[in-house]
């Protein structure tokens, strides 16, 4: 799966809100046509309409099956919204697979940036769809846990609920 880019998006009526499910509350915005972005906890938006949508109530299934191990991968339309550098590293993270892990190191050699680890580790951090952009699975070049926004204990409970589901 390829980000996708939404041109058109800023005429697009946007759609929020929060879910719980089995990995925790996450709010999740899309408009018509894609998931634009999906928060820990049930963060409050300013503009759009705090209402579901189908592509929210979409998004929010596959994190259910996701978690109960019966997904190993999203199909959803994403529009995150970003530098081409950040959509990059987005999308390479988009094909590391399910149940691995890689470096920072190595996604900055994906995208042919190897000397890009920390700009890597940054695009992360502004990662807007976590867990569908699977961003828990990068980790530092020792193979420990690094740095994650919804806490590594959550990171730790992602990975090792793909180890459990390989």
């Amino acid at each position: 799966m390829k980000i996708k880019d939404i041109s058109s998006k800023a005429a697009m009526q946007l759609f929020w809100c929060p879910y719980k499910t089995a990995l925790g509350i996450f709010t999740i915005a899309a408009d018509e046509a894609a998931i634009i972005t999906v928060r820990f906890d049930d963060i409050q938006f300013y503009h759009g309409n705090r209402a579901r949508n189908r592509l929210t109530d979409l998004a929010a299934d596959q994190l259910e099956e996701y978690a109960a191990g019966k997904r190993r991968r999203f199909e959803l339309p994403l529009s995150p919204e970003g530098t081409i550098f950040q959509r990059s590293v987005w999308d390479a993270l988009m094909t590391i697979p399910y149940g691995e892990t890689c470096s920072y190191k190595q996604v900055a050699e994906q995208i042919g940036k190897s000397t890009a680890s920390l700009a890597v580790g940054m695009a992360n951090n502004k990662n807007p769809i976590p867990i569908i952009i699977p961003c828990h699975r990068v980790v530092g070049s020792n193979g420990e846990l690094t740095g994650y926004a919804g806490g590594l204990d959550l990171k730790n409970r992602l990975l090792a609920l793909e180890n459990q589901y390989k």
